[in-house]
């Protein structure tokens, strides 16, 4: 576990609680096969930049009109169409998710809901019933739990694993960290932060 903690440091060397998640990554990633040293620095950078180093565990939402229409072109063309929805988390969670990732419509609240969470920002309704069958966790009636550091590493590595990360991983093995992390969003949309 020593030379871990090393990779762990080096992977984020501001994390704050670096004991905690150190023994939750380990056991995490021990029991989802992230277990070679390319495996494990994708992962640990990959969860480094969606969680800014275990630091931001939940989506904000929270954007000008401005970034609005940066982030979602399609949905928000103009500023004026994006003017409602700015630094309205709640009501921006519930337009932009809904209808897809087993969300309801909008009045639903299926979108804020089920916003992403956890190291690797699972997000949507499907996702959070998945996590809850795998675990025996209900994510679904208590999508916070996502936010402790147990859950949130484990659903990390579970996340990782079922989508080939691994794999994948180990086939991108001399490609850059900025490569791989596109190769990654093309294999899982919801990471494409």
């Amino acid at each position: 576990m020593l030379s871990f903690a090393k990779q762990l440091a080096h992977a984020m060397p501001t994390l704050r609680a670096q004991t905690v998640w150190l023994l939750m990554l380990h056991r995490a990633m021990k029991r989802f096969e992230i277990n070679s040293p390319v495996r494990i620095a994708a992962f640990l950078e990959l969860i480094a930049h969606e969680s800014n180093e275990c630091r931001n565990l939940e989506e904000d939402l929270s954007y000008s009109a401005t970034a609005l229409v940066r982030l979602w072109p399609n949905r928000f063309p103009t500023i004026a169409e994006a003017q409602p929805f700015e630094r309205n988390p709640e009501k921006l969670g519930n337009f932009v998710y809904a209808n897809h990732m087993g969300n309801g419509p909008p009045e639903s609240r299926d979108g804020f809901r089920f916003r992403g969470r956890g190291l690797i920002r699972i997000t949507g309704r499907t996702c959070y019933t998945l996590a809850s069958t795998v675990f025996d966790i209900d994510f679904v009636s208590h999508p916070q739990a996502l936010l402790e550091p147990r859950n949130a590493a484990l659903v990390a590595a579970w996340f990782w694993k079922a989508r080939g990360m691994n794999e994948l991983a180990d086939s991108r093995a001399s490609t850059g960290v900025h490569e791989f992390r596109q190769t990654v969003a093309q294999h899982s949309p919801q990471l494409s932060s």
